[in-house]
């Protein structure tokens, strides 16, 4: 009998702590080459995910348990102005059951232009169930002006291969290609596999150029795992830059993806890093995306 008060208590105790967390929000942020030449500056895709776990879920049905936040992102200007700024609903998947472990997450992706300079990226997620709980993240944002030799864009871990797709445009497809993303460059149980998409501009036309991408622990001198690929330049549009890499005989921890274009001669044409994690013991629940 005492043994079961025991085992009740600390259930309960973990409950509470967790509905005492604050809402935890994950911004990643990618910059594109604006398409239109005659417009000075970039586009920024943000992709705002809030997880599951931390939300207040309140009973909808007969075993039916919902969650919202309310997530508002800005670019602000360096004089405070707001360069843009939208707030939006998030509801994850509805619970039968509040206990369950796992409690999927739900993201919202952007994609807008802006100028060249520099900004501040803010998100604030507000918990609609539980007052008094927020959270803020600011992330630094710099659009710089357009090069004319090969150059990358940021790169964009994904949880699943980019796919050719004849879909009809939005948020989620680049360049012809289907993104799906891996929130916060998170990989776990489920997703032991890194995918990335990136894109080259001003990549001499018709020309077969070197992708060597590697991954390496943070604060390491050897490579984790290295593999190579060739693109052709393309004409009149972005060359489409895309990987995998083999995560599962890696040992969890802080890692860093390193993307380079060589040249015939091996030479580094551009090159662009990105830090993921890998935390096998964890499993990658499948999240909701809203446009």
């Amino acid at each position: 009998m005492m043994r079961n008060l025991l085992t009740l208590l600390l259930a309960l105790t973990a409950l509470c702590a967790q509905a005492a967390a604050p809402p935890q929000l994950l911004l990643d942020v990618a910059r594109f080459r604006n398409e239109d030449q005659v417009v000075k500056g970039g586009v920024v895709e943000i992709y705002a995910t809030v997880s599951g776990q931390a939300l207040t879920y309140m009973r909808r049905g007969p075993k039916l348990f919902q969650a919202a936040a309310t997530v508002t992102l800005e670019v602000i200007r360096p004089d405070g102005s707001a360069a843009y700024q939208e707030t939006v609903t998030l509801k994850p998947p509805v619970l039968r059951d509040t206990t369950a472990a796992i409690k999927n997450p739900i993201s919202f992706q952007k994609r807008i232009a802006l100028p060249e300079g520099t900004y501040t990226l803010r998100g604030q997620v507000r918990d609609q169930y539980r007052a008094g709980t927020s959270t803020i993240t600011d992330l630094p944002l710099v659009i710089k002006p357009a090069a004319t030799k090969p150059t990358l864009s940021d790169v964009v871990l994904l949880a699943k291969p980019a796919s050719r797709t004849i879909a009809e445009g939005n948020n989620f497809i680049r360049n012809g290609f289907s993104l799906t993303r891996a929130p916060g460059g998170m990989y776990s149980r489920g997703t032991e596999k890194l995918n990335f998409y990136a894109e080259l501009y001003s990549a001499p036309v018709g020309q077969p150029l070197s992708v060597r991408y590697r991954v390496r622990a943070t604060g390491a001198a050897k490579d984790a795992a290295v593999a190579t690929s060739t693109v052709t330049g393309q004409e009149g549009r972005p060359t489409p830059v895309v990987g995998q890499l083999d995560l599962t005989k890696l040992p969890a921890g802080e890692y860093v993806l390193t993307v380079e274009i060589r040249n015939a001669k091996s030479q580094v044409l551009s090159s662009q890093t990105a830090k993921m994690r890998y935390n096998p013991a964890d499993y990658a629940p499948a999240g909701a995306v809203m446009p």
